[in-house]
């Protein structure tokens, strides 16, 4: 067996999410379509690093795929074949051949989320950042933060009944950053994240920068462990997973 990663980019706007579901167009099944095009009709399979929702956006996205021999093809030339068949919604960045035991997904040792904003009217950005015009403070928001950092038990902003072991992550780092020009974002790294744990800190978080909860109150908000302490989850089309690393 010849195990190969792709790295990749994709707009998720006209996509159910990255994993494949019934009646429901997703970026997994478009790839694996293609790749299975390109092996002569022979299935191809692929492992994504995770899942993302229903209009979410990865600037950066690893899989891997399985093939039973090595791929005779020039990965470059590969890669050229496959992006002029993909979506324009997807892009292949590179391909290359890596060791039997290196996994996308358990071998990620660090994931890095962003979450864009824009303050002011843009059709040439509304469906890739969120229009939001009410006025944040983000020392408060970055005080409230480091209530997020080290490792616990992050149910309070997890969508309920979903099918993990565990609800505890490590969060790295979580910091707000104000471009100074109308534009700013949210960043958070961790080893894994929870579905929908990115939106729903994101809609808590703004409630503090809009002076509605205190940042301190964070702590009290994790300690609960129930997604109804936290505030309302912000739309999926201002976030993305920016980046994986192994």
């Amino acid at each position: 067996m010849y195990r190969y990663f792709f790295e990749i980019s994709y707009n998720g706007q006209n996509f159910h999410g990255w994993q494949i579901q019934p009646n429901a167009n997703s970026i997994q099944e478009e790839i694996e379509k293609v790749l299975t095009k390109l092996n002569g009709n022979n299935p191809i399979e692929i492992v994504g690093c995770g899942r993302t929702d229903s209009g979410v956006h990865a600037q950066h996205y690893i899989f891997h795929a399985d093939y039973d021999t090595q791929l005779t093809i020039d990965l470059n030339q590969f890669r050229y074949k496959l992006n002029k068949v993909l979506s324009d919604d997807v892009v292949i960045h590179s391909i290359s051949l890596v060791s039997n035991d290196l996994h996308a997904r358990f071998s990620a040792v660090r994931r890095t989320y962003r979450y864009f904003f824009h303050a002011f009217k843009n059709p040439f950005i509304y469906n890739t950042s969120w229009c939001f015009q009410h006025s944040l403070d983000f020392k408060r928001m970055n005080e409230a933060c480091q209530f997020l950092i080290g490792t616990q038990d992050f149910s309070s902003f997890s969508k309920s009944n979903t099918d993990v072991k565990t609800n505890i992550c490590t969060v790295f780092s979580a910091n707000w950053v104000d471009n100074q020009d109308g534009t700013f974002y949210f960043e958070i790294s961790a080893d894994r994240f929870l579905r929908n744990m990115v939106r729903a800190i994101v809609g808590t978080l703004i409630e503090v920068g809009k002076k509605n909860v205190n940042p301190e109150e964070i702590k009290t908000i994790i300690t609960k462990k129930n997604r109804g302490a936290a505030a309302v989850s912000v739309p999926a089309h201002g976030l993305y997973l920016w980046k994986v690393e192994y």
